[in-house]
């Protein structure tokens, strides 16, 4: 018998994921979930991340010592081209995808060239790396980290800007947006994720959108964070772009049920997690709390953060609100503004900078979410039953709001209101008035997130195939175009 030891073989038999999220929260607490999913499936993994994220990383989670166990397992670190003191802030993240561009590169055609690296999973938004790939011939394998549904609005761009829909022409953001397939009577301007888009050439965020999704069509295949039983129409629709569309999620529930008896998945927070949060939720009663939360980039004028405080107080409702030291904005938050606000209603109110996320929501005291309808809270949401309010800010963040309210009917979309006593009647009708209702639409979705993760399941299943098609994407005689 023949043994053939060239590196063409030694790279098919030993299959070397480098996977290369988006350098913020959300991407990165997804993606390390994917590296660990792929840890326990026997493949080899590198993670990518900017110094500075990796720094965060260490400093907050046990992220080192936890992926110490996979042998095959290594992170590796590059410069967001940053300086130390730039604050990487929503306000700037052009500049942070401009700068990291420059860096990643040349860093990719280097590491790609001379490493056993045999696929490459970058965030979505890295149409670049796709380009790359296919240059040094390592196949690759985009994973889009936002919404199914957004993701289908980008794919639909090049029709809506043919067909004049977008930039939009007058000031009503009610007027619905027809040419989007799947979303005719649904999708209004204010749930579009560039809704304030005056000129599709120059503005950098649709500039974007559109090398991302022109790059689709150049990867071998597409991972996607939700399950069929959530997005099955709309996968339909993406996959008449790209076919090879894996849904493996939800990925943290997903991971979860693979670790079963192993040690349990913990934290993957760039921020320092105040579990102080837990043990005052053990105090309140089952289903009585809302936890809010605008996520990991959202900022707010003093102005709305007192609007949304007037609202919940006046609720009577008792809440959880993750205040960051980062959350206002154009001005430095401070401890005495945080005090004065919980003055006098200390025993219905807890104010933390960030909390573990996942735990909170998992816990019996929540009865709802306020949130900014990122794709992972509002996945983490779905599976642990709980109905939301949508205060979407961002991009993806619109679309899924609506989807939120309109097609899961899981919650209500407030976007765009910043009112004390529209704020309050909402709280009441989530937490009270509509409470049962929505919890019954919510438990059948977290049913069939639990169905789609276990044996047997649709996202385990499409995870079994994404990890067989890596395998097999070591050689070079698949034809690297998802498109038939």
């Amino acid at each position: 018998m023949e043994h053939h030891n060239t590196v063409e073989e030694a790279k098919i038999m030993c299959p070397h994921v480098l996977l290369f999220p988006l350098p913020i929260q959300s991407p990165i607490n997804s993606m390390l979930q994917l590296a660990e999913l792929f840890c326990l499936a026997g493949l080899q993994v590198t993670f990518l991340n900017t110094n500075h994220n990796q720094q965060l990383l260490y400093r907050h989670t046990n992220v080192e010592s936890r992926f110490k166990q996979y042998p095959k397992f290594q992170f590796q670190t590059i410069s967001d081209g940053l300086p130390k003191d730039h604050p990487r802030s929503s306000l700037l993240f052009g500049e942070l995808i401009t700068s990291l561009q420059a860096a990643a590169e040349p860093f990719l055609r280097d590491i790609l060239t001379e490493s056993g690296v045999t696929c490459v999973i970058p965030d979505g938004l890295f149409y670049y790396a796709v380009d790359i790939c296919n240059e040094v011939g390592v196949s690759v394998i985009s994973f889009d980290t936002i919404s199914p549904c957004c993701l289908w609005v980008y794919l639909c761009f090049p029709k809506l800007i043919q067909s004049g829909d977008i930039p939009f022409k007058g000031n009503d953001l009610d007027v619905l947006i027809e040419n989007v397939p799947g979303m005719e009577d649904l999708l209004r301007r204010r749930d579009f994720p560039f809704y304030r888009l005056t000129n599709c050439a120059t503005d950098l965020y649709c500039q974007l959108a559109l090398k991302e999704i022109q790059s689709i069509p150049r990867s071998h295949g597409l991972i996607l964070n939700t399950f069929e039983d959530l997005d099955g129409p709309l996968l339909s629709l993406i996959r008449s772009h790209c076919p090879q569309t894996y849904a493996v999620g939800p990925l943290h529930l997903q991971l979860k049920t693979r670790l079963a008896d192993k040690t349990m998945s913990s934290s993957n927070s760039l921020w320092e997690e105040d579990h102080s949060s837990i043990q005052w939720l053990d105090a309140q009663p089952i289903e009585s709390v809302i936890y809010v939360s605008f996520g990991s980039l959202a900022t707010l004028t003093k102005k709305e953060i007192l609007e949304f405080w007037h609202g919940l107080v006046n609720s009577g409702i008792r809440f959880l609100w993750v205040m960051r030291s980062d959350l206002l904005r154009e001005e430095e938050f401070s401890h005495q503004f945080v005090k004065e606000l919980t003055d006098g209603c200390e025993e219905r109110a807890y104010i933390v900078s960030w909390a573990p996320q996942e735990k909170v929501l998992s816990h019996p005291a929540i009865g709802g979410f306020l949130t900014h309808s990122g794709w992972n809270s509002t996945m983490e949401s779905i599976v642990e039953k709980k109905p939301m309010i949508c205060w979407a800010v961002y991009v993806d963040q619109r679309v899924t709001s609506r989807f939120v309210g309109e097609v899961w009917k899981i919650g209500l979309d407030m976007k765009d209101i910043c009112d004390r006593y529209i704020i309050e009647k909402v709280v009441k009708e989530l937490m009270v008035t509509n409470k049962d209702k929505l919890k019954k639409s919510v438990d059948k979705l977290s049913m069939l997130a639990e169905i789609s993760v276990g044996e047997g399941g649709s996202s385990y299943n499409a995870f079994e195939y994404l990890v067989d098609d890596i395998k097999k994407l070591g050689r070079k005689d698949i034809n690297p175009n998802c498109i038939r």
